[in-house]
């Protein structure tokens, strides 16, 4: 399965430069022309950027996470060790091929099946055909 989630933390608010609380410092610290800087665009490049969003009046960042590969999904009862109160989210735990994975502070946006399967139609009628009737080939009209 593919799995796309949300991911909070408290933002890190460095002090000593000219940044006002709320600026994002993950933007301010990347070359706007990336392109040119990297030799690609920032899109094909495997960064972690997190964005600063508002929640409750307080300045916090947020990122979205897709990991493909995922076999399981689950959600544990209980507000782990990891669990922030004043952060949206709680643990998402994902099992894949090679163990188990835990995401604090987590919000699940879309679980889809990466290689769906089509039904067998064969020896099914739809209910369409059903409700209307059908004329065999040897009656006339």
């Amino acid at each position: 399965m593919l799995v796309q989630l949300r991911q909070y933390k408290h933002e890190e608010v460095q002090f000593d430069d000219n940044r006002t609380t709320g600026e994002s410092q993950t933007e301010d610290t990347v070359n706007p022309d990336s392109e040119e800087y990297f030799g690609k665009d920032m899109d094909e490049l495997d960064v972690e950027t997190w964005e600063t969003v508002e929640h409750e009046d307080d300045p916090i960042q947020r990122r979205s996470v897709t990991i493909g590969g995922v076999t399981a999904v689950s959600v544990p009862r209980k507000p782990t060790d990891e669990d922030d109160p004043d952060l949206p989210g709680q643990t998402i735990q994902l099992r894949m091929g090679g163990g188990i994975e835990n995401l604090a502070q987590a919000e699940i946006v879309e679980v889809q099946d990466e290689n769906p399967q089509e039904p067998e139609a064969e020896g099914k009628v739809s209910k369409e055909d059903e409700s209307h009737g059908k004329a065999s080939m040897d009656e006339e009209p």
